[in-house]
């Protein structure tokens, strides 16, 4: 069970992965102690049906303006509606607190409608009003702005004519307005707020929400609880209660679903998934990923003011230096040694899984593993050996690359490893830095290289926009939307470019050009796209939806369908492989309104984040 799930750091401001954020889920049948929601598994004199999910992440906020961590944005999915969801076949966009969208003649006006079925769990009406209340925030409040602002930095107004209509108006044309990733909030209790930026909604339960969960206590570090929101328009969750459970240690996890204490565990290590295959009354499911893995560098710390910070090292400036590093790092024997074939080297920033975005290099651009082109590079540099073969900076020290990686991740301390030898036979020192938190030196930029991921979503504006110029802190003290400060304004203006894009083939291509560069540049070295690797206790859930539907994963989904679904054992109404489920989910979706006019754009969308910012 790794922990690389969430966007990047341990704040993941989207990041961390993003990019592995690992998760148990546990069914039990009551709730002994708040340190310990789930002990043991459900007796059979009692009822009540738990479902928790462990996780290696803990909560950075339960505000959804500051939430970047996967397993924060995970649990809004479930408090809060989104204007369009996702849907889990086939991931095209799909109505969510809107019921349809559709655009003006010439794209610059978008006009939803919205549900009028919709209630918050307080018992006031869900209106268009808190969503124009939720937007407009964002757009005038830096602080609301931490987590989503790339969403409506291009709005120019937002309005609520009447409660079932939204309309927004746009400065120039945006793609995303199928995929807006922004949970609704209720104006009448968020208006309250004085400062978002420190506002972290952990105060006061239940919290005010309209999504298929309601969330009704939170201690930091140990669990959060959901109960099923009953009034929820799609019909409420089956289970009784939903926990995440917070566990440091991944094999811990492991052992609670060995021993029924635990219903539910993602992110597998290739050894815990083979142990688990054997497993009386457990399924194993490993199936492509939404997330890649990557080695991300410190191109010099800097903010929106042009005030510079940190102290990445001076040679990692150098593009020449961060291709050396590329050559030097065998892909394939990481996934044949750490991921052990749970996983497929990586190369773009968009996971094969979405194809239409999925990007390789060309046969002469490929970065592939070759070391003595690698110590070539470096010597074109400047960087030679010296006499002990040690490279050194142009202030005459050793080069020793600081490697920020998370201490609960094994595939971080495995591949570190390799990373080590590979740059010593470079000449090149590796000091792995392996940390509970690695938010604080990440922000503060103290670091030269670090792992990091994310997990991508069907429309990939959002982990685009965290390499933007625009995404930078304002000052070095505040905290940006940027993944690793990088700014590139070549990158930019693809940026620009693909988000004014409505014609899908167009917009693919400038997305194709976004990754080229982010490749040729040398910041982002994506190492490989790890399957999710999960495991669940068939005596307790009976039936759980994946996404997509085939060959899909259970955490971490673009939407709230597999909590939301989950039928627990014993239950009537749903099969073992989630058929019934899935019927449920195909008579939503066939009431959905799609807009025909705006192109099969439509079926796509961000997050974590996302998943990372999942």
């Amino acid at each position: 069970m790794n922990t690389q799930d969430q966007h990047h750091r341990g704040l993941l401001r989207p990041r961390l992965v993003a990019a592995a954020g690992v998760a148990a889920l546990t069914l039990s049948a009551g709730l002994a102690t708040p340190l310990n929601p789930a002990p043991q598994q459900a007796q059979a004199k009692e009822s009540k049906k738990v479902l928790t999910v462990a996780v290696a992440q803990s909560i950075d906020s339960l505000s959804p303006f500051l939430a970047s961590r996967l397993v924060s944005t995970s649990i809004h999915r479930l408090m809060y509606e989104y204007l369009t969801n996702y849907d889990p076949a086939d991931n095209h966009a799909i109505p969510g607190l809107a019921t349809k969208w559709e655009p003006s003649a010439d794209k610059l006006t978008w006009t939803y409608t919205i549900r009028s079925n919709s209630t918050w769990s307080d018992g006031q009406q869900a209106t268009a009003e808190d969503a124009a209340w939720t937007f407009n925030k964002m757009m005038t409040d830096d602080g609301a702005a931490t987590a989503n602002g790339s969403f409506v930095a291009n709005f120019k107004k937002v309005t609520a004519p009447s409660a079932t209509q939204l309309v927004i108006e746009l400065k120039k044309p945006q793609a995303t307005m199928a995929a807006l990733d922004v949970p609704i909030v209720p104006k009448h209790v968020w208006e309250k707020v004085g400062d978002f930026s420190k506002f972290n909604n952990d105060k006061s339960f239940p919290i005010v929400g309209n999504g298929p969960f309601v969330l009704t206590d939170y201690k930091a570090d140990s669990y959060v609880r959901l109960k099923p929101n009953k009034s929820f328009w799609r019909g409420a969750p089956k289970f009784d209660e939903l926990v995440f459970k917070y566990y440091k240690d991944g094999d811990a996890a492991v052992a609670a679903l060995q021993k029924g204490e635990v219903s539910f565990v993602s992110g597998l290590t290739p050894a815990q998934s083979a142990a688990l295959q054997s497993e009386r009354n457990i399924k194993v499911n490993d199936a492509p990923g939404r997330r890649f893995y990557a080695l991300a560098t410190n191109p010099g710390a800097q903010a929106k003011n042009g005030k510079h910070f940190g102290d990445g090292a001076e040679s990692l400036l150098d593009q020449k230096v961060r291709q050396a590093l590329f050559l030097s790092i065998d892909r394939q024997t990481l996934i044949d040694k750490v991921f052990q074939g749970h996983a497929v080297a990586g190369e773009g920033y968009i996971p094969p899984r979405f194809s239409t975005y999925f990007w390789k290099p060309s046969a002469s651009q490929t970065l592939g593993y070759d070391p003595a082109k690698a110590a070539k590079l470096l010597d074109q540099a400047g960087y030679e050996k010296n006499g002990d073969g040690k490279r050194v900076e142009k202030n005459g020290k050793p080069i020793n690359y600081r490697i920020l990686c998370h201490a609960t991740d094994p595939n971080d301390k495995a591949v570190g490893q390799y990373v080590k030898e590979w740059f010593g036979k470079l000449g090149i020192g590796v000091t792995l830095n392996c940390l509970d938190n690695v938010t604080d030196p990440w922000l503060a930029g103290t670091y030269d290289l670090a792992f990091d991921g994310w997990s991508v979503n069907p429309d990939p504006d959002f982990v685009l926009s965290i390499h933007t110029c625009g995404a930078l802190p304002a000052t070095p003290k505040d905290t940006g939307a940027t993944d690793n400060f990088i700014c590139d304004k070549t990158y930019d203006g693809l940026y620009d470019q693909q988000l004014a894009e409505y014609d899908t083939t167009k917009r693919t291509d400038l997305v194709k050009q976004m990754e080229s560069r982010l490749y040729d540049t040398g910041y982002m070295n994506v190492m490989a796209y790890p399957n999710a690797v999960e495991a669940y206790r068939t005596d307790q859930i009976k039936s759980i939806e994946t996404m997509p539907k085939a060959a899909g994963n259970i955490y971490g989904q673009d939407g709230y369908w597999s909590w939301w679904s989950a039928v627990p054992a014993g239950s009537s109404g749903a099969s073992s492989d989630g058929s019934s489920s899935t019927g449920v989910i195909i008579g939503i979706v066939a009431g959905v309104v799609v807009l025909v006019g705006a192109g099969a754009f439509f079926a796509m969308r961000r997050r974590s984040t996302a998943e990372d910012r999942e």
